[in-house]
């Protein structure tokens, strides 16, 4: 059963959308109402003060899970014209490193989300079986903080950890730039600004459903209007948070929208996942596309009857399951190609 609501103005949702996978289907029919409206202009302070108060925040000690992960908060000097941004570093406890860093920016449509909340699902499913150590930035949020500050942020971030490689014990030839969502977008336009500014290096690119395109033009953008739980309302909304008057902007660099660039030569190796069923499904696709076609090296997976944010909302679905073994296979191919020398202490 595919679940569809009414796009806000407009008469009933086009017609020839890619069915839903049966499984995620019941999942998004599980949703309450106020989880599948639009995000809109009018709403958007409400929605982000519910998201707040409802998603979670653990705490260091909850990330250190008994004593299996070593877990600490820096605030590091932000941009020259910000405050400082807060790190969370995590890795498995008993590691002797240095250790391959996944530099991870949350989602959250760049007016949402935290860096806490992510952290237990990737401590679990990659930093201890990959013997990785993790940073989760707390960028600033839309519409307070508007373009460049969130990505300055990220890069501000990223240039810390790079020079305190030796204090947090991680290899800084081996940093992997990854993030879902709005912080997919974020990671591939700070791959971007790092390859512009000749900034710290990066083993790869993990961009999971990301966001790209402030323009909405693509045809899944249109086809996925008022389909799933995130269509073109919503995208117009938070991009018009991220950007005020620069959205649409002719001349938009492509730090603020990755799909803009016109040169993505020279990036490290990405692995891109969207789903079928969702709007950013033809900007992601084209963007591994133009990866391959400026000679670069891009995974790309269409996952079959999937919306947005489908891993999360169904986590036991075999598609999200299968998502998520592809994720970890192609982490560890790439730390595996570029080395490894890590042991655990006592071994």
């Amino acid at each position: 059963m595919s679940v569809h609501r009414t796009p806000s103005g407009s008469g009933s949702a086009p017609k020839g959308a890619p069915p839903f996978d049966a499984e995620l289907s019941v999942a998004l029919a599980a949703l309450d109402r106020e989880s599948r409206e639009p995000v809109t202009p009018e709403n958007l302070a409400a929605r982000q003060e519910r998201d707040a108060a409802a998603r979670p925040r653990p705490t260091a000690e909850d990330l250190r899970a008994d004593g299996r992960f070593d877990v600490t908060e820096f605030s590091v000097p932000g941009p020259s014209d910000g405050p400082d941004v807060t790190l969370v570093s995590a890795r498995p406890s008993g590691l002797a490193g240095p250790l391959p860093l996944l530099y991870y920016l949350h989602g959250g449509a760049m007016v949402m989300g935290n860096a806490w909340s992510v952290l237990p699902r990737i401590l679990r499913e990659w930093a201890l079986p990959l013997e990785l150590a993790v940073i989760s930035v707390e960028y600033r949020l839309a519409p307070g903080t508007r373009y460049p500050g969130p990505l300055e942020d990220c890069y501000a971030g990223l240039v810390w950890a790079a020079a305190h490689a030796a204090e947090l014990d991680i290899d800084a030839d081996r940093v992997i730039i990854g993030g879902k969502s709005a912080g997919g977008g974020l990671a591939a336009a700070l791959a971007l600004l790092a390859r512009d500014r000749g900034g710290p290096g990066a083993l790869g690119q993990l961009l999971l459903s990301p966001m790209l395109d402030d323009r909405d033009r693509t045809f899944s953008s249109h086809q996925m209007t008022g389909l799933g739980v995130w269509d073109r309302t919503s995208n117009a909304t938070v991009w018009k948070a991220l950007l005020g008057d620069r959205y649409g902007a002719a001349d938009l660099p492509p730090y603020a929208a990755p799909s803009r660039a016109t040169d993505l030569s020279g990036l490290p190796p990405a692995y891109v996942d969207t789903g079928s069923a969702e709007m950013f499904r033809d900007e992601d696709v084209a963007y591994a596309n133009a990866i391959w076609q400026a000679g670069g090296q891009a995974e790309l997976h269409v996952w079959p009857g999937a919306y947005h944010g489908f891993d999360g909302l169904a986590p036991r679905a075999a598609v999200s399951q299968d998502a998520r073994n592809a994720r970890t296979r192609w982490l560890r191919r790439l730390l595996a190609q570029s080395g490894t020398g890590i042991t655990r202490s006592g071994a």
